[in-house]
């Protein structure tokens, strides 16, 4: 029996007006203000643009010398140095140097952006249940509805390109770092928060000096999350027109071409790896030093 069959005629015409309503409704919205919301991305455009160009001009060694530097900074590892110095040398030597830099131009550019939004955000919810309470639905949704249902709207107001992948990026990946945040400074100890106040600590002291190098690990463990599903998006975002390891694999998927797939699949992989190690390491060499100073 037809599911719809079983409601009556008028149920169903209202159902179908309703629908397209919505769609009228979005279609005016798109042409009044596509516009006005283009010029607004039209700045990050601009940036993620430069960054990506910069990145490709860089001449290769000093690009793997730069990659090397800050992944001692970041971890203080001999190994780990001498790892991303032979993983981006093989991914020259394999022809994906140019995908790479692009992919991680956009990955760059979105945890940043995760960053400078999911920490606040995250503070502000560890600050008010009333906020939490309102965030909290929706980083669910934005955690569980699939990425081609909210990139609908983008796509028609945005169109493909760089922009609404960044955004795709973004949407999908920066819960962990609001989560996470809000976690780790609603787990910081009450007896600390009370001896901060017992010292005349102003809320704003008490959030720098206490709250946050305490909830470092959580936040560090947010920020790590970030990148890794910021990465798990890029084969998505090539489906918008974003450039960088993703489009290989597209071509591999659509074409069956095995060894193509799995080259740029597994870039994607070493990256997504030498990521995962560096910001943990020095997530936990900044929580050391955090428990010195304040210890």
């Amino acid at each position: 029996m037809d599911f719809l069959g079983a409601f009556p005629q008028m149920g169903r015409t209202e159902l179908r007006d309703l629908k397209k309503g919505i769609d009228e409704a979005f279609r005016h919205f798109s042409r009044t203000h596509g516009q006005a919301i283009e010029d607004f991305f039209h700045p990050l455009l601009k940036f993620l643009v430069w960054f990506e160009k910069l990145l490709l001009a860089t001449p290769w060694p000093l690009m793997i010398a730069i990659i090397a530097a800050l992944v001692w900074l970041g971890s203080r590892s001999i190994k780990m140095t001498i790892g991303s110095i032979l993983t981006f040398l093989l991914i020259g030597y394999l022809g994906m140097w140019k995908d790479t830099m692009s992919t991680l131009a956009l990955i760059s550019v979105a945890t940043f952006l995760c960053i400078l939004i999911g920490i606040p955000l995250g503070i502000l919810m560890a600050r008010s249940d009333r906020i939490q309470a309102i965030v909290t639905p929706i980083l669910d949704i934005m955690q569980t509805i699939p990425s081609f249902v909210y990139l609908i709207p983008v796509l028609m107001l945005l169109g493909i390109g760089k922009v609404p992948g960044l955004i795709a990026v973004c949407v999908y990946a920066i819960p962990p770092v609001v989560r996470l945040t809000n976690l780790g400074i609603r787990l910081v100890d009450r007896d600390v928060l009370e001896a901060a106040d017992a010292f005349g600590a102003s809320p704003r002291q008490k959030l720098l000096s206490v709250q946050l190098p305490l909830a470092l690990p959580n936040i560090f463990a947010g920020i790590n999350q970030t990148i890794m599903m910021a990465l798990g998006m890029v084969v998505i975002a090539s489906m918008i027109g974003v450039p960088g390891l993703g489009v290989p694999v597209l071509k591999a998927v659509n074409n069956q071409y095995l060894a193509l797939g799995m080259m740029n699949g597994l870039a994607i992989v070493a990256i997504a790896i030498l990521f995962d190690r560096v910001s943990q390491k020095f997530g936990k060499r900044l929580q050391k030093h955090s428990e010195t100073i304040h210890g």
